[in-house]
Formats: C-alpha cells, structure tokens, sequence
C-alpha cells in the first residue's frame, strides 16, 4: 500500500509545490492510518489542515479506499 500512496502523493505534490511546501510519507499502519509530515511553507501554514483533511485525505482515500484517515505529525 505504501508504493500506491506514494504514486498518490506524486500526482498532489505539485499544488504544494506551487506554494512552496511539499509533503513526506512517515508511516502507514496496519489499520489504515497514512501519516504524514507537511514541510516547507505547508508546516507551518495555518491552513495546512484544512490542506490535510479536504485536500490531501479526500485524494488519498479516492485513490486507496483502504485508507481510514491521514494524519499530521
């Protein structure tokens, strides 16, 4: 599941990008939890979980309905 969440983050990671952040994966659990580390401009934009949650998540789970939720850390 990690390769496909990866190829999941290629095809967001140029709107992050853009504004000048970016996103790495750290852990995907075995009950679903993607986590992940916003960087750049994204860790420490004061929208970046409204960027998480209805942008990065929504993607993700579209993509990979196994995922349950997309975490910060």
């Amino acid at each position: 599941m990690r390769e496909r969440i990866e190829q999941a983050l290629e095809k967001i990671r140029p709107m992050l990008t853009a504004d000048g952040g970016n996103v790495e994966l750290v852990d995907v659990t075995a009950d679903g939890v993607v986590k992940l580390k916003l960087t750049g401009a994204c860790g420490c934009c004061p929208m970046s979980q409204m960027t998480l949650k209805m942008g990065i998540e929504k993607i993700l789970k579209q993509e990979i309905p196994e995922i349950k939720e997309v975490v910060s850390i």
